[in-house]
């Protein structure tokens, strides 16, 4: 697959039956339409506001940010918001085929819902740190 900010060949990483296609380039993240609840459901956070369905009704966010083509269908994507309070842009396929997150920002969204959730849950903490260690170059990134 594509990546739809910087366009190089993105790679496959897989987990629990997830596959998270990645840019080492860029650090984006593409999840097909029911990847993002079942990365949720693994971790046990409540993904009852992240249903693409209602990322797809929920309005577009104003952003600065040139609009990215879906890389399945390559129409424009619409630029969203998810999460409380403060809310992580995203970009959401019109069509449903997914949602894509620029470089640190399924970090984002992770931290937030974990902060939501009681503490010790071993499967969480699991994907956290395969997570971490997927997008460990982006915290260097970002610093």
């Amino acid at each position: 697959m594509i990546c739809p900010a910087c366009k190089n060949e993105m790679l496959v990483v897989e987990y629990d039956n997830i596959e998270l296609d990645y840019c080492n380039n860029c650090y984006g993240v593409w999840f097909d339409s029911t990847e993002l609840e079942l990365l949720l459901k693994s971790m046990s956070l409540d993904s009852q506001n992240l249903l693409l369905n209602g990322i797809l009704d929920a309005p577009e966010a104003m952003s600065q940010e040139k609009k990215r083509k879906c890389p399945i269908c390559t129409r424009k994507m619409k630029k969203t918001t998810i999460g409380e309070p403060s809310g992580v842009l995203v970009d959401v396929c019109p069509r449903g085929n997914g949602l894509w997150f620029d470089g640190g920002e399924v970090a984002q969204l992770l931290k937030h819902l974990s902060r939501k959730q009681p503490a010790g849950q071993g499967s969480q903490q699991q994907v956290i740190s395969f997570l971490g260690e997927v997008f460990k170059a982006q915290a260097k990134v970002l610093k």
